[in-house]
């Protein structure tokens, strides 16, 4: 008995879902189409692929093969060897002078790290990734460490020295 009485009352509540009474959103999706015209612009003309044949020439460098570096011995060479500084791991342009600490005659950088934390420099010390030592601290307005990078020329495989610095920026 409890089945049958569960069945009509199911029968019941369900009859009510299948009228076709005008339901606001049976209306919007009906009406929702009307004057709208498609206007979609034709796909452009797709060119034919012309492979061109690469015709070597002694004079230019095959782009297949790897250039091999032209080491120059102008006497100046980097020391690879060292042990490295924990401001090489991150590039120049990341580190940010925050302040800088003066004793005497000795001069101490504070370098913000991307990580946010803050290390102190002196002279003499290597930060960068191109191989840089700090060659001044500037305690004047504006304040600044100067750098030393050396980095090697792609093409001939030359090291040089170029100089780099990282000025304070002004609070505000």
């Amino acid at each position: 008995m409890k089945a049958f009485a569960t069945a009509i009352v199911m029968a019941a509540l369900l009859s009510g879902c299948g009228a076709d009474e005008g339901d606001d959103l049976d209306r919007f999706i009906r009406d929702s189409g009307n004057g709208l015209k498609g206007n979609v612009e034709p796909l452009p003309e797709v060119k034919p692929y012309v492979p061109m044949a690469y015709n070597a020439d002694s004079s230019l460098h095959d782009p297949f093969k790897p250039r091999k570096a032209l080491v120059k011995s102008n006497g100046f060479q980097p020391n690879l060897s060292r042990p490295r500084e924990a401001l090489e791991a991150f590039p120049l342009e990341s580190l940010q002078l925050v302040g800088i600490i003066t004793k005497g005659k000795l001069k101490i950088a504070l370098l913000k790290t991307p990580d946010n934390t803050v290390q102190q420099a002196k002279i003499g010390n290597y930060l960068g990734q191109n191989m840089g030592i700090i060659v001044d601290i500037v305690n004047e307005a504006p304040a600044e460490v100067k750098v030393k990078e050396i980095v090697q020329d792609e093409l001939t495989g030359e090291w040089t020295e170029r100089p780099a610095s990282i000025v304070q920026q002004e609070q505000g």
